[in-house]
């Protein structure tokens, strides 16, 4: 029998929206009721399309007596402040990733979920992903035994897609670090068992034209003894899906005919509000807007690049059909069925939390836990030392 639907309202309708709604709109359990977001023309986009409300602010959207939970997924900067609002008026809140960009907003962030006595669930984060989260079963089951090392890399196009000025300004959450990181060290943290004891990083800011970090390699150490290395690139030569069979990161065969297409739209770009524009136009709403359908032909699983986890007894190697098993035996694909919906992990985690009390993995303190990693990242790289971290946690038990 299918339970109730979740009322949801949407902070933020850009990019990070347009890449959930097909999720949204497919999932049964949930309903999208409302909005809020400063455009006119992506408010009169989501009210045609949903016959619902939606508001120039956020402070609008969280009086809403018809709203239950709200996805918050405004800039980077900005979602502390709009986690307060919402868990003030007693909302349930899935938040984008980053969390925040300092780690005093993450605290507060907890703080006041705790407070308000609101479920607060950090996401999406490619940590969700099914063949992410099915390798971490393989290793929980002990069947592998204990997690040694990880490495992880990804290379993509990121520092050239558009890009709102601030997105290139590190200070107020741009570059790779927060957006990118987030993502890679969630999963190796979820892979790693949650613990890491320090970390030692080297960042890269290599265009004077985007002056914010676009690459970064980092040693995280854990506290059980495993080690991760991580390396990520944004600056749109090689491309790391070459290595998982040409499927993008969204699960989907990867057009290589567009090879270096990012960097060919920005040449024809004069000033930065040009550059803004031209990120509009491409978000809900917008001229240029393009929403993928929930299952559209050869949709397999998303991925954040090539990623190898050495266990006692095997190595794993999660793609996007499966998970790798390489033991001392043979080397097997355990397959994986391809999504129905894109990214549901996201609700099974925020639905289970707010409708049956199970615990998520990806609460507020895991994501301050994760931020923690990414911030120590850019302290390692700027003092040239290893940092220790101190608001690490472990996964739910």
């Amino acid at each position: 029998m299918t339970e109730r639907t979740l009322r949801i309202g949407v902070a933020g309708l850009g990019r990070a929206f347009t890449i959930m709604l097909p999720t949204f709109v497919a999932d049964d359990r949930v309903e999208l009721v409302a909005a809020a977001d400063p455009r006119a023309d992506a408010r009169q986009r989501f009210a045609d399309d949903f016959n619902a409300p939606a508001y120039e602010t956020v402070e609008a959207l969280c009086d809403d007596p018809n709203v239950e939970a709200i996805y918050i997924a405004t800039p980077h900067q900005m979602h502390a402040r709009h986690v307060g609002l919402a868990a003030a008026k007693g909302k349930h809140i899935l938040v984008e990733k980053p969390m925040a960009i300092t780690l005093e907003e993450c605290r507060m962030m907890v703080a006041t979920a705790r407070t308000a006595s609101i479920h607060l669930v950090v996401g999406h984060s490619h940590s969700f992903n099914t063949p992410i989260r099915r390798a971490h079963e393989i290793i929980a089951s002990g069947a592998v035994g204990n997690v040694r090392m990880i490495n992880a890399i990804n290379y993509t196009d990121f520092l050239y897609r558009p890009r709102r000025p601030e997105e290139l300004v590190t200070e107020q959450g741009g570059g790779v670090i927060f957006s990118q990181a987030a993502h890679q060290i969630d999963i190796v943290r979820l892979l790693g068992g949650g613990l890491v004891r320090c970390v030692r990083a080297a960042t890269g800011a290599w265009d004077r034209t985007r002056p914010t970090e676009g690459a970064y390699s980092a040693l995280l150490t854990f506290a059980n003894g495993a080690f991760a290395s991580v390396t990520y690139s944004g600056y749109g030569h090689f491309d790391s899906d070459e290595l998982v069979g040409w499927i993008g990161e969204m699960g989907l065969p990867k057009d290589q005919s567009r090879y270096g297409a990012a960097r060919k739209a920005l040449e024809a770009i004069d000033t930065p509000a040009d550059e803004a524009a031209l990120k509009n136009a491409r978000n809900y709403g917008g001229s240029g807007a393009a929403v993928q359908p929930a299952n559209p032909p050869g949709l397999l699983h998303q991925h954040f690049g090539f990623l190898v986890v050495s266990c006692e007894k095997a190595d794993l190697r999660p793609l996007p059909n499966g998970v790798m098993i390489y033991d001392d035996a043979a080397r097997r694909l355990e397959a994986l069925t391809p999504p129905r919906i894109p990214r549901s992990d996201v609700i099974d985690e925020f639905y289970a939390a707010l409708m049956h009390g199970q615990s998520p993995v990806h609460s507020g303190e895991w994501a301050l836990a994760t931020m923690e990693v990414c911030l120590a990242m850019l302290q390692s790289a700027r003092e040239d030392r290893d940092v220790v971290l101190a608001h690490q946690i472990g996964l739910p038990q």
